[in-house]
């Protein structure tokens, strides 16, 4: 037969088959599902919490199952099937369980299986896409509350310390905010102590308590045996002028400019619940850059010839036009002197931050180690820089009135951990030494032993708001 009928009728054949078959193998080369947790267990515990993340490369995530594999126990602890359209990234959140029956303490395997909506001339189903070792750790932490702060007020703060064994975080935690504790001594005693707030609105006791938790999720708490003090709280109402809004506004929210007179209100509205959070967002941020060591001594002091125009946890009233208009409470105090005052630091520490932070203008943070934070705001100008190491007394910068002030004067605040609390306490030596230094002694605790103020006299307290300044705080904030 000639060869050239058998190559017309054979070649396309050939290249059929090779072309099918490089169809196929590409098909089957496509990667399947790709899993990832985040973060990855090592270890997991009565309940250990995680994300799982899921990639396909085509036809997006179908179905996915994950199991707990101990020998020939496996124990299925989360299965999904997702409805079309399917989507190509998935994400998982998990509660892994260890003591589901016939898990014991030990290695074991946390297996995740996977379908994509791909087809594939092979291994069609799920596979096993992720296999990652584990081990179950049922055993919670050890933990046990040597002393504490015996008189606790709202908006005030406190002491724990501690003995905490087998925990990768720990600390007192104040409703859902945790309050972490340090190292305090040599490794081998595991003390720890940890500085607390109390929300200023803190209604009762009953959600303060001492915890720790491992690595996989085990935590333990135990109650804080102190007395909740309960503080009055201020109000008033601050009249905002048009003149006022046509100032400020502009240098608050510099990409809206100009505005409008009839949308004053409402762009007041953003400063005062947009910027404002932000600011707290920013000061929750900075707690987290706090040192794992006391940095200040004995009492911390307020600016020299000063006096208190406006409290902490002051209720105010925004009226403009003659009407309300938002509410707000002012979590420090307006300190007011000459113009352009010296603004010292209240006691020694590290600088976190400086600069402008939106209602409170130029602004400073001082960190005195274990969560202890004073801010600075309305400064006119900044003296110092991120990283500088300040001394009690120390020149921060010059009172003034960027941000949302009216009238040349500081704003300043005491924060732990991110929360605002009155500043009294902290000027208060006779109130370090009892509330901060006696649980420390109580507990034979090695910080600050060296120096525990002693009671401050009575010229050297903070000077109270007379009549004429109460009436002046309504021009302030």
């Amino acid at each position: 037969m000639p060869l050239r009928p058998i190559l017309i009728v054979v070649l396309p054949l050939l290249i059929l088959i090779v072309a099918g078959g490089a169809y196929l193998a590409w098909r089957q080369s496509v990667p399947p599902v790709r899993a990832e947790f985040s973060p990855a267990p090592k270890f997991v515990g009565v309940k250990t919490g995680t994300t799982l993340h899921l990639h396909a490369a085509k036809n997006g995530v179908r179905s996915v199952e994950v199991a707990l594999v101990q020998g020939p126990t496996r124990v299925v602890v989360a299965q999904q099937a997702y409805a079309e359209p399917f989507a190509n990234d998935q994400r998982l959140p998990l509660t892994i369980s260890g003591n589901d029956a016939g898990l014991r303490e030990g290695a074991a395997t946390l297996e995740v299986k996977a379908r994509d909506g791909f087809w594939r001339p092979f291994k069609r189903g799920d596979r096993l896409v992720a296999s990652v070792p584990v081990t179950i750790d049922l055993t919670p932490p050890t933990l046990e509350v040597l002393a504490t702060t015996h008189y606790l007020h709202q908006g005030g703060g406190g002491l724990a310390a501690m003995r905490v064994k087998g925990a990768s975080r720990s600390g007192v935690k104040v409703g859902d905010v945790l309050f972490p504790a340090f190292a305090a001594g040599p490794p081998d005693g595991n003390l720890a102590v940890a500085l607390f707030a109390l929300p200023w609105d803190l209604p009762d006791l009953a959600s303060i308590t001492a915890w720790a938790e491992d690595e996989a999720g085990n935590s333990v708490s135990r109650p804080l045996a102190a007395e909740l003090k309960p503080r009055r709280f201020t109000s008033g109402n601050v009249e905002l002028s048009e003149q006022f809004l046509a100032t400020k506004l502009p240098e608050l929210l510099p990409d809206r400019a100009p505005i409008p007179k009839d949308q004053f209100a409402a762009a007041f509205l953003v400063v005062n619940r947009d910027l404002r959070k932000k600011a707290e967002d920013t000061k929750r941020q900075l707690a987290g850059r706090t040192q794992a060591q006391p940095l200040w001594t004995g009492a911390f002091v307020q600016p020299r010839n000063t006096k208190v125009f406006s409290n902490f946890a002051e209720s105010r009233s925004y009226r403009y036009n003659g009407q309300q208009v938002d509410t707000a409470v002012h979590l420090g105090f307006d300190l007011a002197s000459l113009k352009q005052s010296p603004v010292p630091a209240a006691n020694s520490g590290v600088v976190v931050y400086a600069g402008p932070l939106t209602i409170y203008g130029n602004t400073v943070v001082v960190d005195h180690g274990l969560g202890l934070q004073t801010l600075y705001a309305h400064l006119s100008s900044i003296g110092v820089k991120e990283g500088d190491q300040v001394k009690q007394g120390q020149e921060l910068g010059r009172s003034g009135i960027t941000g949302l002030a009216v009238g040349d004067h500081l704003h300043y605040e005491v924060v732990i951990g991110g929360v605002s609390v009155t500043p009294v306490e902290w000027w208060d030596g006779k109130w370090i030494r009892d509330h901060i230094g006696r649980p420390l002694q109580e507990a034979s605790v090695p910080l600050l032993q060296s120096e525990f103020p002693t009671e401050r006299s009575s010229s050297e307290q903070p000077a109270a708001p007379t009549k004429k300044h109460r009436a002046a705080r309504r021009s302030r904030t």
